[in-house]
């Protein structure tokens, strides 16, 4: 009992020590081509609607006029390489009783997959979906032990706007972390748009930082001013135990034994 109080309060006073620490100075590397052709690689959308299909919308090249006209989306973001992403949650706000497709290319031609919902969290305005695809291309969160201090270049993937904005900065610092962080939400300098919620959000190494998931206005009479864009860090471990106790859900139901 005793050792156990002597740890505790061991990892008590580490954390306190990071928590009272100063920030380091941001490398001010920002994101470069080789990092845009990563997030280029690894695209995906989600897609709510009533359709049972999307195939021939999808092999037309996704054009406007042939577009699911109930379809609600945002943007997905891959984190395995066995079909799980994470998006918004606000994404998903009326999926009920309708279908979930994520649609994803690998770096390849795009394709539509009917996803599952393993997790929601509306506080949080994250979702975990699964679809039964490999996707080896995929993201790594930065290690929570990481410090990302304000001013970190990043730039973001959603599918409206991640390709033709400039990289942006952290307008919140993300210090090292224990394995029980909660959800934290973090400002970043980057004009969102409707469809990139769900998005990642990746330092200058490709390192998924968080998810996409809303833009502030400051609207003074009749003009609308960018103020900053919100998005989520969950905890990498929190979200691969969810994985994990799906998988192992899967591997039952399927009979198989891993």
């Amino acid at each position: 009992m005793q050792r156990l109080l002597w740890f505790s309060g061991l990892l008590f006073a580490t954390f306190a020590v990071q928590a009272c620490a100063v920030a380091p100075p941001p490398d001010p590397t920002p994101p470069g081509p080789a990092v845009r052709k990563q997030v280029l690689q690894r695209v995906s959308a989600v897609i709510v609607t009533d359709r049972s299909n999307l195939g021939t919308w999808v092999k037309r090249g996704f054009p406007v006029s042939h577009a699911p006209g109930d379809a609600d989306g945002g943007s997905a973001t891959p984190i395995s390489p066995d079909g799980y992403f994470l998006t918004a949650d606000h994404v998903l706000a009326r999926m009920e009783g309708r279908n979930v497709y994520v649609i994803y290319g690998g770096g390849a031609s795009l394709k539509p997959h009917l996803a599952r919902v393993v997790w929601r969290s509306e506080g949080a305005d994250l979702a975990l979906l699964h679809i039964q695809a490999k996707t080896p291309l995929y993201y790594q969160f930065t290690p929570l032990r990481k410090w990302l201090p304000i001013g970190t270049p990043v730039m973001h993937g959603g599918i409206a706007t991640g390709f033709n904005s400039d990289p942006g900065k952290l307008g919140t610092s993300l210090p090292p972390t224990g394995p029980i962080t909660r959800t934290r939400k973090f400002k970043i300098d980057i004009p969102l748009q409707p469809g990139d919620s769900g998005g990642p959000v990746v330092d200058a190494t490709g390192g998924l930082v968080g998810i996409n998931s809303a833009v502030e206005f400051l609207v003074p009479m009749e003009t609308a001013f960018f103020v900053d864009s919100e998005a989520s860090r969950p905890n990498p471990a929190m979200i691969e135990s969810l994985i994990e106790n799906d998988r192992m859900g899967n591997s039952r139901r399927s009979g198989r034994v891993e």
